[in-house]
């Protein structure tokens, strides 16, 4: 695997990096590198439209977007590149409903992948980088697979046990 930055993961507030943390943890568990910022699509567009327009040629493959309330940090990203775009609606207010609304409804054309809200998203967000880079790397894929086996292997296992007492 390549030691350089493969998914950017932007944070609409530093309030958003606890459920973050769950992107960044599993992206580290594949040795997948990352770069994380703070940047809001309201308070910091230029900031945001630089970061976004620029990561192909950084080295980014994915970019991976958290934010609540008026959640529209991974839509101005994905106006501004055409590299795929995750969201993780993170549940600020009404439960993570407005976030996730407001990063689930995109125009046509303009396409976010949509996860569920909060750190299970998050997690999954990571997960789904790490298949999309996995289509060109062999390595990448072989872990995958190797995590998919482990997961099978605890429930198992846990069922076992409950099958014991």
């Amino acid at each position: 695997m390549s030691e350089t930055v493969r998914v950017g993961i932007l944070m609409g507030s530093i309030s958003d990096r606890e459920v973050m943390q769950a992107c960044a943890d599993s992206l580290d568990r594949f040795g997948v590198k990352y770069d994380w910022r703070v940047s809001s699509a309201h308070r910091t567009p230029k900031d945001t439209h630089e970061f976004a327009s620029t990561a192909r040629e950084r080295g980014i493959r994915v970019i991976i977007c958290g934010a609540g309330g008026a959640a529209h940090l991974a839509g101005a990203v994905a106006a501004a590149t055409t590299l795929p775009v995750i969201g993780v609606p993170v549940n600020v207010s009404l439960d993570g409903l407005d976030a996730l609304l407001a990063t689930v409804q995109m125009p046509g054309g303009v396409p976010v992948a949509t996860v569920a809200v909060g750190r299970a998203g998050a997690k999954n967000a990571a997960l789904l980088a790490v298949q999309i880079l996995a289509l060109s790397d062999p390595d990448l894929a072989r872990a995958l697979d190797e995590d998919r086996l482990t997961m099978a292997d605890k429930v198992r296992a846990a069922d076992a046990e409950l099958q014991r007492r």
